[in-house]
C-alpha cells in the first residue's frame, strides 16, 4: 500500500537521491546548494512544500509545490516537480503523490492545481491525461542571471 506524507528530517538522504534523479531526467546540473536551499524550504513547510510517496516504508516518490496568487481567482497550486523511483513506476505512486497534492490544494482554498512536463516525457503524460486537463498552453521564459 501506498503512503503520503510531508518529508521529515530521517528522508533527507533518500529525497536528495530522488531529487537528482529528477534532475538528470531533465539533463540539467544543479549545485549542492540548490539542493540545500530547497531542503531548508520544504522543511520550514511556508512557501514551498515536499510530499513523499512510501511502499512498505521505503520513499519511492516526491512532490514538490507551491501556492502562488492568481490575477482572475482563488490562489492555485504549482506542482513543479514530480518523480518516482523506476522500479515502483505503472504501481500508482504517482497518482497518489497528485491526488494528495490536490487534496492539500483544496483544503486551503486553492481553485485549481496545474504542472508543466515536457513533450517528450510520454510515459508520464499517459497518466496526466487520465487525471488533468491539457488546456495546450506553450511555455515561454527567459532566464535571468544572478546579479552581482
Amino acid at each position: 500500500m501506498i503512503s503520503i506524507d510531508r518529508l521529515g528530517p530521517d528522508d533527507r538522504e533518500a529525497w536528495e537521491v530522488l531529487f537528482r534523479a529528477y534532475i538528470d531526467f531533465y539533463r540539467r546540473t544543479e549545485p549542492d546548494a540548490m539542493y540545500e536551499r530547497s531542503w531548508r524550504e520544504f522543511q520550514e513547510d511556508t512557501r514551498m512544500h515536499a510530499l513523499g510517496a512510501r511502499l512498505d516504508g521505503r520513499l519511492v516518490g516526491i512532490t514538490h509545490f507551491l501556492v502562488h496568487a492568481n490575477t482572475s481567482g482563488p490562489d492555485v497550486c504549482y506542482l513543479q516537480d514530480l518523480f518516482t523511483a523506476e522500479e515502483v513506476r505503472g504501481r500508482g505512486v504517482a497518482r497518489a503523490l497528485i491526488d494528495a497534492v490536490a487534496e492539500w490544494a483544496r483544503e486551503r482554498g486553492c481553485g485549481r492545481v496545474y504542472w508543466n512536463t515536457h513533450e517528450s516525457n510520454a510515459t508520464a503524460r499517459l497518466l496526466y491525461d487520465k487525471v488533468a486537463e491539457n488546456r495546450g498552453f506553450i511555455r515561454y521564459q527567459i532566464e535571468l542571471p544572478p546579479q552581482a
